[in-house]
């Protein structure tokens, strides 16, 4: 008798919500659920019991990495079945309700960690991101837009929230490839400092500062937000950055915007949200991105809140990064060849699997993508209804 084998056939009568296919390490095929297969599930040999019950998520990311299971059809497709079933191994496992150890992010631990995913390379992320190689949610104002224009679109719509004015002063923590701080710079005519502790990224935006000739008005450092002194902003915006703070750093950001806000300046966050508390995926964090948690929106809140922030907006972007992932993963497939050339398939697996995975958390509400606006103490000058930001283009 293959014990393994029971264990995974039991496993596999309650794990997805779509009928599907397993193919077992023996060839013998079972089909869980009644109807036509949404997908197949081949298992070329079992995961450790062990690691399966103490870690899910670590245990089925790692043997998709390795080809220990291959999946025939929609990877998010899979993804989206197990999440849906609440009633499901994940969900009564408590293990997967449990936060993994957090490490601190002191100012070297974040610099490591921005670089392990972050200088892969431009070349690696040039292949599959937009022409602006902006590497967070956009914003859709039509399905007909491409992915390159509904970037343009959220930073045009982020910009607008911050109601910038001519000559006023923006920094921007974790400015990416700096489409911002330059869109910014061209539009308002507003100083913009971008930051980030990416080398491959202030490289890159270094290049474009000098080839638009905008160095009078835009600059970027490579360096920690906390490591500013002496400068205040009148707007202060971070996208997709608080992502990489950490549990335990969340009321310093705050504190450190709160200090490089002018009186009544205005901060714009742009950020994943959680919503079951645990804050963070162990496959994710190990192999992804180190040192990652995931708040909640009442967390920030509560952290806005200790430092005397008052928030005027909340935006919920979920159904956008459900597109922009969809656009990524697709075009993450269509340059395959390309990236073959300097990555191996346990690399590519990996991607595929973070890429769909992500799609499908977003699409069935796991986790959620905010905007919040708030101020440096009241800020009775901001124009009282949204009309500003939807009437100005």
């Amino acid at each position: 008798m293959d014990v393994d084998k029971i264990f995974f056939k039991n496993l596999f009568k309650n794990l997805f919500t779509h009928p599907c296919l397993v193919k077992f390490w023996d060839e013998e095929v079972v089909q869980y659920g009644e109807g036509d297969a949404h997908f197949q599930i081949i298992m070329h040999e079992p995961i450790p019991k062990s690691e399966l019950v103490g870690d899910p998520s670590l245990a089925f990311g790692e043997a998709y990495m390795h080809g220990n299971i291959e999946i025939k059809g929609s990877i998010r497709k899979v993804m989206e079945s197990l999440f849906i079933n609440k009633d499901s191994f994940l969900y009564k496992n408590p293990t997967y309700l449990k936060m993994v150890k957090f490490i601190s992010n002191g100012v070297r631990k974040s610099r490591e960690n921005v670089q392990y995913h972050y200088d892969i390379g431009n070349d690696f992320y040039k292949l599959w991101l937009d022409d602006t190689m902006t590497y967070s949610c956009a914003y859709f104002k039509s399905p007909e837009d491409t992915l390159t224009q509904a970037q343009k679109n959220k930073i045009d719509h982020i910009l607008l929230k911050l109601n910038l004015h001519e000559g006023q002063t923006l920094l921007d923590i974790g400015c990416g490839w700096g489409e911002l701080i330059l869109t910014a710079a061209r539009e308002f005519r507003v100083k913009a400092l971008g930051i980030t502790l990416s080398e491959e990224q202030y490289d890159k935006v270094r290049y474009k500062i000098d080839s638009e000739n905008l160095s009078e008005l835009v600059d970027v450092r490579l360096m920690d937000y906390r490591e500013i002194r002496d400068q205040l902003f009148d707007r202060v915006v971070s996208v997709g950055m608080i992502e990489h703070v950490g549990k335990e750093h969340l009321s310093e950001y705050f504190s450190r915007v709160h200090h490089l806000l002018k009186d009544q300046g205005i901060s714009l966050l742009h950020c994943i949200t959680g919503r079951d508390g645990t804050g963070t995926n162990s496959w994710i964090n190990t192999y992804i991105f180190p040192g990652g948690y995931i708040p909640s929106v009442p967390e920030l809140i509560k952290h806005m809140e200790d430092d005397g922030f008052s928030l005027y907006d909340v935006e919920s972007l979920r159904n956008h990064y459900t597109r922009t992932l969809e656009h990524w993963a697709q075009n993450f497939e269509q340059v395959l060849p390309l990236v073959r050339k300097n990555k191996d398939e346990t690399f590519i697996r990996m991607w595929r699997l973070y890429l769909n995975s992500c799609a499908a958390s977003f699409h069935t509400g796991n986790i959620d993508l905010h905007q919040l606006l708030f101020s440096k103490g009241p800020h009775n000058s901001l124009p009282w209804t949204r009309d500003y930001i939807y009437n100005s283009i």
